[in-house]
């Protein structure tokens, strides 16, 4: 009995360390706020609340790098251009056609992208009942990387923006700036408890 007690004792010595170590969900989330608030810091982002942005004309100043926080989503969205045409029409199926840039906001990386030429694009299937956004990917690198799943966080913008198709030299197609926690995120980022920051055009399909 005597020559199994210490071998014993750093057995377990050595599962409560494990334990300690072990990092917990709320870890990790505390872990996201704090690179978020890195990240807005490091690039100068000023935050603006609801009111503000309603007051505005639910517009964000680009110049001043306005971001407005949306509690309800917990994304933080700069508009970059409110687009042309219309928003959605509700309860019709659309295809709207994205160009993005993913970066991973803990990592410091560019992660995913689809931005190189004009012609390339992701395609994803959209349906508006009411304020209600469902949608999924039916081609393009989100597709292959991460499934047919969309991130509720590229939804949210679609209650602000037209998705209409540029008629004119002057006239742009929407474009939003999104800061995505990981409740909000794609597959990866839910699982693994990150948050990223993207760029998106939106623009309806011909």
């Amino acid at each position: 009995m005597r020559k199994l007690t210490y071998p014993l004792l750093v057995l377990v010595a050595l599962f409560f360390c494990a334990c300690d170590d072990e990092e917990t969900y709320g870890d990790k989330k505390n872990k996201e706020r704090s690179a978020i608030s890195t990240y807005i810091s490091n690039n100068g982002i000023n935050v603006i609340d609801e009111a503000t942005f309603d007051a505005q004309g639910q517009t964000t100043d680009v110049a001043a790098n306005q971001y407005v926080y949306l509690e309800k989503s917990g994304i933080y969205m700069q508009i970059e251009r409110k687009g042309s045409g219309s928003k959605l029409e509700e309860n019709k199926q659309v295809n709207l056609l994205c160009r993005y840039t993913e970066w991973n906001i803990m990592d410091g990386a560019m992660q995913s992208r689809n931005d190189y030429t004009s012609r390339n694009y992701d395609k994803m299937t959209v349906t508006r009942v009411g304020s209600q956004y469902t949608a999924s990917f039916a081609s393009g690198v989100m597709l292959s990387t991460y499934g047919a799943s969309v991130p509720a966080g590229w939804l949210v913008p679609l209650e602000y923006v037209k998705v209409g198709r540029q008629s004119s030299e002057d006239e742009g197609i929407a474009k939003v700036s999104i800061i995505v926690p990981h409740t909000q995120g794609q597959a990866y980022a839910m699982s693994s408890v990150y948050p990223c920051a993207y760029t998106i055009t939106y623009q309806r399909e011909r």
